[in-house]
Parts: C-alpha cells; sequence; structure tokens
C-alpha cells in the first residue's frame, strides 16, 4: 500500500522515467539529447530558485497582509489590475521563478485574477521582451500584438477567477512559525477556528494558517491541537 501510495504521489516523475527510457530503447540519440537538455534547465532553476525564495522570504515578512490584499486583492478592481501588469512586466527571469512569489501573494490575499495576470504578463509581455520584439521584428508589430495580449489576458483572467477558486490553489500544508496544517487531512469541522481564532480560519471549506504577528498561545494552541478530530495540526518550536 505504501509503494502504491508513493507511486500516485510521484506519477509524474514516474511518467518522465518512463519516457526517458522509452526514448532512449527506440532512438537513444534523442535520449541523449534530451537528458542534456534537462541537466540545462535543472543547472538553471539550481542557480535562479534560491534567489526567488530569499525575495519572497523577505517580501513576506516586509510587505504587510494589508497592503496585499489592498492593492492585488479582489476588491483592488482596475488598480490592482493595473499594478499586476506592471509586476509581471517589469519581472526578470524565467516564468517558473513567478510561481513562489505567487503563492505568497495568494497566500496575502491577492486575488486569483491578479495571479493569472502577473503570471501572464511575465511569461508573454515583459520590458526586456518587448524590446528585443522592437529589435527584430518592428515597432508596429510589437504594440499591436502587446494590445492585443492585454486585452486576452484581461478576458482570461476573468474566465479563470469565475472557475478556480481560492481554495482550489492553497497547498495541501501551510507552514507558519513551526505550526503546521495538513489541508488534505482536513474535514473542516471548524474547530480550530472556533477555538483559536485568531490563527486558523476557513478557506472554502478547509481550515488554514491565517499571518500573525503575536506570540503564540501555546497552552491555547495545545488545546486546539487536541481537539482536532483527524490531528492535521502539527506544533514544533
Amino acid at each position: 500500500m505504501k509503494i502504491i501510495k508513493k507511486a500516485k504521489e510521484n506519477i509524474f516523475l514516474i511518467v518522465v522515467a518512463v519516457a526517458y527510457i522509452f526514448m532512449f530503447v527506440v532512438k537513444p540519440d534523442m535520449g541523449v539529447t534530451s537528458i542534456k537538455n534537462s541537466a540545462y534547465y535543472i543547472k538553471e532553476m539550481l542557480m535562479i530558485m534560491p534567489v526567488i525564495f530569499v525575495l519572497t522570504a523577505l517580501l513576506d515578512t516586509w510587505v504587510a497582509k494589508e497592503k496585499i490584499t489592498k492593492y492585488l486583492g479582489k476588491e483592488a478592481k482596475v488598480k490592482g489590475i493595473i499594478l499586476s501588469f506592471v509586476l509581471g512586466s517589469i519581472s526578470a527571469g524565467p516564468i517558473y521563478a513567478a510561481f513562489p512569489m505567487c503563492v505568497m501573494l495568494h497566500k496575502k490575499g491577492a486575488s486569483v485574477r491578479n495571479l493569472v495576470i502577473i503570471l501572464s504578463s511575465w511569461a508573454v509581455i515583459k520590458v526586456p521582451m518587448l524590446l528585443n520584439e522592437v529589435k527584430f521584428l518592428g515597432f508596429k508589430f510589437m504594440a499591436i500584438r502587446w494590445i492585443l495580449t492585454v486585452i486576452a489576458i484581461i478576458v482570461f483572467s476573468w474566465i479563470t477567477a469565475k472557475i478556480v477558486k481560492d481554495e482550489d490553489i492553497v497547498q495541501k500544508e501551510e507552514k507558519t512559525s513551526g505550526l503546521k496544517l495538513n489541508r488534505e487531512s482536513c474535514m473542516g469541522c471548524t474547530l480550530c477556528t472556533k477555538n483559536y481564532s485568531e490563527i486558523f480560519g476557513m478557506q472554502g471549506k478547509k481550515a488554514y494558517i491565517k499571518s500573525f504577528d503575536s506570540e503564540i498561545d501555546e497552552e491555547r494552541l495545545n488545546q486546539t491541537i487536541s481537539t482536532c478530530p483527524v490531528k492535521a495540526i502539527n506544533y514544533n518550536k
């Protein structure tokens, strides 16, 4: 059972490994080329991602949740859309570098719609990309393509926000200051939110850990942990 469970958790890696093996058997040259390309991208990620994680951690610490909610939340409306386009357009690095930052922004109150705009802008209308586009394809081509792309991003971000809800993209396990909550195990009983509402809240039908600045009342927290019927909460100092 444990092997099957592990296989399900790592199904993507298993599929990739099988695909590599298949290529080596059927067409060895293609298999070698694929391995080299994969090694290049892994090396690139190892160089970029540590920096992104540090920057994300600093933003998480320095930028208050209220600010993110005000300027990138659901109520930000037009100013949120404009700011999301700006953040995505002035970004640097490959698109996968945006994912940790978007997780942090969502945790602090950024809307699904604005996350889509940031990611899409990062991918297709970054300033360095536009400058190169002008150089090779001309200003008129770049301007028309940019306008149509912006319109498409706005439309698709609206559609995505209607389909994807906040609880759909929250991580299965949240960690804050030694406090862990396994959202996959959570059954939505709301006992933790009733016992310690300053730390726990409900998002959809699952509990989540709020951003909090006050010291943890360990006695109260331990009582909350003991009342969780599925033992989804853990705390280590």
